[in-house]
């Protein structure tokens, strides 16, 4: 749920900001002049902010910097007309999310506010450590009190103070994106901004322009100036994600910002400065890949400064009671299901296991336990039998049933098996597994383009994001979701 203020003089533009976003799960806040519209910013601290340049009583940088001041969180999107554009672009290098122009397009304004009110939820909401059972409900916390997790939060207690980059290493699943979130919000720049880039994900052509920005006519499609995240989060805190994926080029210019906080903009000459704090992380052998060219080693130690290593999963057995607790609390009332705890010999199995997948395979194998799952307690017959067996496959669980044909789901035969197992939650199986099969197809067709498969079925890209991350999808080279493995 979104909490939105639209600051706009149209009565037409705050009409269809009503329209497109005035249903359960998001709030609109409208406001006709400036001086509303601060009132509403002071009293309801909104998710996302949408500002007309030209308002009746002030000038739209004049609201805009007057937010700052009251929460340099609240992400802020401009509404601006052609003629306005530069002022908009000034307002970007302030510290400004984003600026739109009119006419407005609704499937990009969705899509442009809730990424914004992710972000600012991102940054309000620290990342606990839980020192006994975590908080029912929360996504954020860091759960572990084994020795190897103590000393992470040591770490981050050491370095968050301190103004210095930092690399975080560990597998994939561990968390990495949480430690750098702990590391913002107990550093003395956790009321600035708190931007995340997933090097891994962003074609190479574009991510230097995602980072440093272009200026208008740099290539083909430039038709306007853009701001990067290293000038937009001037004065923030940025978070570049799985960096030994950035190529040489690009590695060159991040080395450049970090060691004197300059760059220029893709086609232009003009030299930029900005205060950025950069946290990276990577799943990837960095140390060897500097060792062997594959990444600059500059770059490498640059960045180390100070260097955290997060355990796998296996490593830390002891921790896996207090994770399933925990996920067990934050999956059951969304899968509509009554189940708290986990058997001794559930808990048993679930701590042999070695976890490939760290702690997003925990994640997905509770969550397809769940749909099995009958009765108030998850019981070791409930897992997969991959996870019984404790011989991982693929890293994912198995498919909720065997019952796949060549030519796709057997749906007559899914239907029948979960009928003779005298399934109590037939309904939501169904719909997770119809969903799981459709967003696979969609997402392979557009080899992994989440703007273009939003769009074929017509949600927008957060409602895809959520669910992806919902039904244990993976993009990477290709597309797969466990109905791909075989039954168990």
């Amino acid at each position: 749920m979104a909490k939105l203020l639209v600051i706009d003089d149209e009565p037409s533009i705050l009409h269809a900001f009503r329209r497109a976003f005035g249903n359960d799960d998001d709030e609109v806040l409208t406001a006709a002049d400036g001086a509303e519209g601060l009132a509403l910013v002071e009293s309801q601290r909104p998710e996302a902010v949408v500002l007309d340049l030209n308002l009746p009583d002030m000038h739209g940088m004049e609201v805009f910097r007057n937010i700052r001041r009251i929460d340099a969180r609240i992400p802020v999107i401009f509404v601006t007309g052609h003629g306005t554009t530069e002022t908009a672009i000034e307002a970007m290098k302030e510290g400004a999310f984003d600026y739109l122009l009119k006419p407005l397009k609704v499937a990009h304004v969705r899509e442009l506010v809730e990424r914004a009110a992710e972000i600012c939820r991102l940054s309000r909401e620290p990342a606990l450590v839980a020192d006994e059972t975590p908080p029912q409900g929360r996504t954020d916390v860091l759960v572990g009190r084994s020795p190897a997790m103590q000393e992470v939060y040591k770490a981050i207690g050491r370095v968050a103070p301190q103004d210095i980059a930092v690399l975080i290493l560990g597998e994939s699943g561990t968390g990495k994106e949480l430690i750098a979130r702990a590391i913002y919000q107990h550093s003395h720049r956790s009321q600035g901004a708190f931007l995340a880039v997933n090097c891994a994900a962003i074609p190479e052509a574009l991510l230097e322009s995602e980072l440093f920005g272009h200026e208008k006519g740099a290539f083909t499609g430039a038709d306007r100036t853009r701001i990067g995240k290293f000038e937009q989060c001037n004065g923030g805190t940025l978070f570049l994600d799985e960096i030994g994926d950035m190529t040489a080029l690009t590695q060159a210019k991040v080395l450049r910002v970090l060691q004197d906080g300059a760059f220029e903009r893709v086609g232009g000459n003009t030299t930029i400065r900005s205060n950025v704090r950069v946290i990276a992380a990577t799943n990837r052998d960095l140390p060897r890949m500097a060792a062997s060219g594959e990444f600059r080693e500059d770059l490498y130690y640059r960045l180390g400064v100070f260097t955290i290593s997060l355990p796998a999963l296996r490593s830390r057995p002891e921790d896996v009671p207090l994770l399933v607790e925990h996920f067990l609390r934050r999956f059951s009332p969304e899968l509509g299901k009554d189940v708290y705890q986990a058997s001794p010999e559930a808990l048993e199995v679930m701590s042999r296991y070695p976890w490939p997948g760290n702690i997003r395979e925990l994640q997905s194998v509770l969550k397809w336990s769940l749909l099995k799952a009958q009765g108030p307690v998850l019981l070791a017959d409930f897992l997969p039998a991959s996870v019984r067996s404790g011989e991982p496959r693929d890293e994912s669980p198995p498919p909720l049933s065997s019952t796949k044909s060549e030519a796709g789901l057997d749906w007559d035969a899914f239907i029948e098996n979960r009928l003779l197992s005298d399934s109590e939650n037939l309904y939501a199986e169904s719909l997770a597994l119809m969903e799981r099969s459709l967003l696979t197809r969609v997402l392979r067709h557009t080899d992994g383009n989440q703007v273009q498969a939003a769009r074929i079925l017509g949600i927008t890209r957060g409602s895809l994001r959520t669910k992806i991350r919902a039904l244990g999808l993976r993009i990477e080279r290709s597309v797969w979701s466990h109905d791909d493995q075989p039954g168990p």
